[in-house]
């Protein structure tokens, strides 16, 4: 059986990924279009990735047996 631990190594991989999006963009302009752009989607693909995970180590429904004869 699978943990859910990953979902919390991959968060930490994205909060650290954020703070060097954060740290590293260059002054100017559009410098918080830039910053919000990394965060937004570091944000997402973290969501779509952990909400994929998740659904594969604890399914919602259970498998189904077929009881037909063949």
């Amino acid at each position: 059986m699978s943990s859910s631990l990953p979902t919390v190594y991959i968060l930490i991989l994205a909060i650290l990924a954020g703070s060097v999006g954060w740290f590293a963009t260059p002054k100017g302009g559009n410098q918080t279009l830039i910053r919000t752009s990394i965060l937004l989607t570091l944000a997402c693909c973290y969501l779509m990735w952990m909400v994929t995970y998740l659904a594969q180590v604890h399914p919602l429904e259970r498998p189904r047996i077929s009881l037909v004869e063949e």
